[in-house]
């Protein structure tokens, strides 16, 4: 534990998202040997020190607190002693306040070790069967709905998997508001994920959303869904077009005295576009 340093160190310390078994022989060790554990729900927290004997104090870091207990925080680790961070379940610092007590945390040039555990968003991806090579987590949607739809607009774009947090009591709404937006998609609700009830539901958002129409949805949730798939075609030639840079290419090297041959084996190298789309826009700006 560092007995000759002058500071304490700051664990970021990962805890089951619900299956206590899965806690790590590390973080038990940590737990047991910092001075302080400073946790989201301190009942919680001591649900799991029970389990497994562990009597260090707990102190409530959690929202409402963060601005006023980070600093005292950072007090009691510039004194020497080292702190435990830990959330109700995974990693500390995902969609919630840890992130405030890390950054103030760093200002003071507080060492900070992370202690690696479960990652519900992760977790649930590695079963989704939707694409892992490239994902983005978005947290937790919008409560209100126009808030929400706007926001499903802003990211209707998005190729990469995305990976949401959502309440279930707002589930349904939030689906309905998914499909009104983005269309037909593939979606992935991993709910209670490694515990006693743990459901993975898949399929499209319509098939999915008459799935659960007559289901009341409890527990911890994280949806996992579709990114948006590329059109097949031309794309990527349709926006030359719209820009007019085909056109601006083209005029560009008349002025400059080049024949219509050199001219589409020239504009064919830079705009990488077909010889016959070239001579067509041709013709049109002849005509």
């Amino acid at each position: 534990m560092n007995k000759n340093k002058t500071e304490g160190i700051l664990y970021i310390c990962g805890t089951p998202i619900g299956n206590l078994e899965d806690i790590t022989l590390r973080a038990l060790k940590i737990l047991k040997k910092v001075k302080l554990i400073a946790a989201e729900d301190t009942r919680h927290t001591k649900k799991l020190l029970n389990h497994f004997q562990i009597n260090t104090k707990v102190s409530s870091y959690y929202e409402y607190n963060k601005f006023i207990k980070a600093p005292h925080l950072v007090e009691i680790l510039k004194n020497g002693q080292d702190i435990a961070l830990v959330s109700d379940a995974g990693m500390p610092g995902i969609s919630d306040p840890g992130y405030v007590l890390v950054n103030l945390a760093l200002k003071n040039n507080i060492k900070i070790i992370p202690v690696p555990g479960v990652s519900a968003l992760i977790t649930a991806l590695v079963v989704s069967g939707l694409p892992t090579d490239k994902f983005v987590f978005e947290g937790f949607l919008p409560r209100k709905i126009k808030e929400r739809k706007r926001y499903f607009k802003s990211i209707e774009n998005e190729e990469r998997t995305i990976i949401f947090y959502e309440t279930p009591h707002r589930l349904k709404r939030a689906l309905k508001d998914m499909l009104e937006i983005w269309g037909e998609r593939r979606i992935v609700i991993a709910r209670e994920l490694t515990k006693m009830y743990e459901e993975v539901i898949r399929g499209k958002l319509s098939q999915v959303l008459t799935e659960i129409s007559t289901k009341e949805i409890k527990g911890e949730i994280t949806l996992i869904v579709q990114g948006r798939i590329k059109k097949k075609g031309n794309d990527a030639i349709d926006f030359l077009i719209k820009e007019c840079i085909i056109e601006g290419c083209l005029n560009k090297l008349k002025n400059q005295g080049y024949s219509n041959k050199d001219i589409i084996k020239i504009a064919q190298e830079k705009l990488n576009i077909p010889k016959n789309l070239i001579y067509k826009k041709l013709l049109e700006m002849k005509d």
